[in-house]
C-alpha cells in the first residue's frame, strides 16, 4: 500500500487545487438565490447517500471491512467528474459546481464523522491515536487549503484561468485515473477477488442512489436540469478523497476496495444514466 499512501495525498491536493481554480465567490452566493435546489442536492448527498449505503451493507451482510469501505465512498463528496458529466447531460452545471464546492469543504468534518461512526457501528476498533479532529486537520491540508489557494489564484488571473479551465479539468481527471492504476499495480494479485466481493454492493448503491435522488429532485426542485444534476452529483463521488481517508484511518487495502470498485463502475452507470435521460427527453 506504500505507493497509494504516498501518491493519494499529493494527487488529491492537486485535484482540489484544480477544483478551486474553477470556483469563484458567486458559486457560493448563487446558493442564496435558489436555496431549495441546493438543499435537496445537499441533503441527498450528505444524509440519504450514507443511509442507503448502510442499508446495502446490512442487507448484503458485507464483511466488516467492505461495509466500512462502502461507507467511506458514500461519505465522500462529489468530484469534478460530476460537474463534467452534468454538463454532458445538459444538467444545471452551476448547481453541480456549488454542490461539489460546499460538500468538499464540509467533508473535512462530515467524512470523519460518518466513517468513524460507521466503524463503531460495525464493531471495528480504530486506533486511539486516530481522532476525528486529527483526521479533519489532515484532510484540511489536502482538501480545504488547496481549494482556497485555487480560488485566490483564479481571483488574480480570472481571464487566463477561465480560458484554461477545460484543460485543468482534463488534467484532474487523469490524476484521478493515476491513483487507481497505482492501486491495481500494487494489489494486482488480490484485486479481482476484492472486486468480486464488493462489486455487487457498489453497483446497487450507485444505481439505487441515482434513481432515488432523481425522483426526490423531481418532486422538490425547479426543473429537469436540476434533477439531472442532483442525480449525477449523488452517483459520482470523489474516489481519490475516499482512498486518502481509507489510508489515513486503516492499514489494510481491503477498506479501499469498494472505493476502487465504485470508481470503475460510476463512469459506466453515469453514461448509461445520461443516455437513458436523453432518450426519455
Amino acid at each position: 500500500m506504500e505507493i497509494v499512501t504516498k501518491i493519494a495525498p499529493i494527487v488529491l491536493a492537486l485535484i482540489m487545487l484544480g477544483l478551486g481554480l474553477g470556483l469563484s465567490v458567486k458559486d457560493f452566493t448563487r446558493i442564496l438565490r435558489n436555496p431549495k435546489d441546493f438543499f435537496v442536492g445537499f441533503f441527498s448527498q450528505l444524509v440519504i447517500l450514507p443511509i442507503v449505503a448502510l442499508g446495502v451493507a446490512l442487507i448484503l451482510n458485507l464483511p466488516t471491512a467492505l461495509a466500512i469501505g462502502l461507507m467511506i465512498i458514500a461519505a465522500a463528496p462529489g468530484g469534478v467528474t460530476s460537474n463534467v458529466l452534468t454538463k454532458f447531460a445538459n444538467g444545471d452545471v452551476a448547481l453541480s459546481i456549488s454542490l461539489t464546492a460546499v460538500t468538499s469543504l464540509i467533508s473535512i468534518v462530515s467524512v470523519p464523522f460518518i466513517v468513524i461512526t460507521s466503524a463503531n457501528f460495525f464493531g471495528e476498533t480504530i486506533s486511539k491515536e486516530i481522532s476525528m479532529f486529527g483526521i479533519a486537520m489532515k484532510m484540511a491540508l489536502v482538501v480545504t487549503i488547496p481549494v482556497i489557494i485555487g480560488m485566490i489564484i483564479r481571483a488574480f488571473a480570472e481571464n487566463f484561468i477561465s480560458s484554461k479551465i477545460n484543460i485543468i479539468n482534463k488534467l484532474t481527471g487523469w490524476l484521478f485515473v493515476i491513483v487507481f492504476i497505482a492501486i491495481w499495480i500494487e494489489e494486482k494479485d488480490n484485486i479481482f477477488n476484492y472486486l468480486a466481493q464488493a462489486g455487487l454492493a457498489v453497483l446497487i448503491l450507485n444505481i439505487v442512489m441515482m434513481i432515488l435522488a432523481y425522483f426526490l429532485a423531481k418532486k422538490f426542485v425547479t426543473g429537469i436540469p436540476q434533477q439531472k444534476c442532483i442525480a449525477l452529483e449523488c452517483g459520482l463521488q470523489n474516489g481519490t478523497l475516499a482512498v486518502f481517508v481509507a489510508t489515513l484511518i486503516f492499514d489494510d487495502i481491503v477498506y479501499m476496495i469498494p472505493t476502487g470498485a465504485y470508481a470503475l463502475l460510476m463512469y459506466i452507470t453515469g453514461f448509461i444514466f445520461i443516455y437513458i435521460l436523453r432518450k426519455s427527453n
